[in-house]
């Protein structure tokens, strides 16, 4: 049998090498979706409209589809940890199980309710006709995003998280090819417009899906998938799911707080949402490098915790709180020295530099205390405290952030309602870390005994 180099391989070296083409994959998408955009917007103002409509289901399409893949990944390493191989490949299996039943229940959500959803927005037929099109088509064929997310948490468990890059690569370049085709309609095709954007997405992630199947089946030698063996475990279900909800409302709340963020904005200004939103475009790439260490240090920490590998655990954690702040703080020191440049990615004019230039510079400050918020959630979830995780991530995006936002929006004005992002982070931050303190104390500190339970 293979080793796995979660358990041997230096520390540092193993998360640069494991993190780094998450990282690339993860910005690559975030390059995908604003050159998505913009061919869409090249249709019409309506087009444009009627897929950002769509934006919110995609949203938490995505989440259930990533959040369910952390539950399967840090599953899948902790029995790789403990060395219980069929374990590990029945957790692939109910994984692959669940991708399937995801894709159904998205594809009737499309069929069913893309109408009532959209009416919820728009009564504009021309914008309603173009979206229900859009999300139809993108939930329908939803499967090929959950299989594919799949096999990239089953390559990730086992330390090959270069796939992962071709994958997701491979999958946004036919994307962006396509996109143009059928929504203009090149080399002898109809031009589909809105219908093109959403078949070209499908395509996309359907090759994707069809690539993860054929690397693992030939280059994933530590984790082999029969579907002949699978046998349902409703334990195994729950088990994945107690560390994929919360994972799943983490990310759906990224949602939710826009939506209200919005809200609260737009009582001053449409600009003040504008700005907002370019903010949170920009802060993606920051975030996203971020986002690729905690997707590394997951199966990580899981491996070491079910190999009872206590110094494993805490070199992890420190390498990957140090390698965050690094990130951080040169995002930090861009969005202090660049704010005006960053805004004229955007076309900004005089009134926009007004607001968003303060904006940037305020807000960025809250970046070096939310790299470490987002690290240690990812280890709480690695370590079965997940329950931690959701809390520090309400508290950041919802319970803290928006009341504070509304508060200090409407005492003190706009410019300084910004401060609310460098106060919630801060708060969190310093939650997360008396939440590892006990983490440390209640179950970290304890493998050193159960080892030396083992080995009598």
């Amino acid at each position: 049998m293979e080793e796995n180099k979660m358990g041997s391989m230096k520390i540092n070296k193993l998360i640069m090498t494991m993190s780094l083409p998450i990282i690339i994959s993860m910005l690559v998408q975030a390059l995908y979706n604003i050159v998505d955009s913009m061919f869409v917007a090249r249709v019409s103002e309506a087009a444009l409209t009627a897929v950002s409509l769509c934006y919110p289901i995609q949203m938490i399409l995505v989440a259930v589809a990533c959040g369910t893949g952390v539950g399967i990944n840090a599953l899948l390493s902790r029995n790789l940890g403990l060395r219980k191989q069929k374990n590990a490949e029945q957790v692939a299996l109910h994984g692959l199980m669940l991708a399937g039943v995801n894709g159904l229940v998205f594809a009737l959500i499309g069929v069913l309710f893309s109408k009532q959803f959209l009416q919820l927005f728009t009564t504009d037929p021309e914008i309603l006709s173009m979206g229900i099109s859009y999300m139809q088509i993108c939930t329908i064929f939803s499967i090929g995003v959950f299989v594919q997310i799949t096999y990239e948490r089953i390559m990730q468990s086992t330390g090959n998280t270069v796939y992962n890059m071709i994958i997701q690569g491979v999958g946004a370049l036919v994307n962006i090819i396509l996109d143009p085709i059928f929504i203009f309609g090149y080399f002898g095709l109809p031009a589909m417009g809105v219908t093109g954007a959403a078949v070209a997405t499908v395509i996309g992630q359907l090759i994707a899906m069809v690539l993860g199947i054929v690397i693992t089946k030939y280059k994933i030698k530590l984790i082999q998938v029969h579907i002949r063996e699978f046998k349902f475990d409703l334990g195994l279900v729950r088990n994945i799911y107690k560390i994929a909800i919360p994972a799943i409302l983490m990310q759906s709340i990224m949602s939710f707080m826009t939506v209200f963020m919005n809200v609260i904005l737009v009582q001053f200004s449409t600009l003040a949402v504008s700005v907002f939103s370019i903010y949170y475009k920009l802060q993606q790439f920051v975030f996203m490098a971020v986002a690729g260490i905690t997707n590394a240090i997951i199966p990580i920490v899981s491996f070491n915790f079910g190999a009872k590998n206590k110094k494993r655990i805490i070199e992890t954690i420190n390498f990957s709180l140090v390698f965050a702040t690094i990130i951080m703080l040169a995002g930090t020191i861009v969005f202090q020295l660049f704010p005006e440049q960053l805004l004229y990615l955007f076309d900004a004019k005089e009134d926009m530099l007004a607001i968003g230039v303060p904006a940037l510079r305020i807000i960025s400050f809250s970046f070096l205390f939310a790299g470490v918020s987002m690290i240690l959630c990812s280890v709480f979830q690695a370590l079965d405290h997940g329950k931690n995780s959701l809390i520090i991530t309400l508290l950041r995006q919802m319970i803290l952030l928006v009341p504070c936002t509304y508060i200090l929006a409407h005492q003190f004005g706009l410019n300084v309602s910004w401060i609310s992002f460098p106060i919630t982070e801060g708060i969190c931050c310093v939650l997360s870390l008396y939440y590892l303190r006990k983490v440390k104390k209640e179950t970290i500190n304890n493998l050193d005994k159960e080892e030396a339970l083992l080995n009598l």
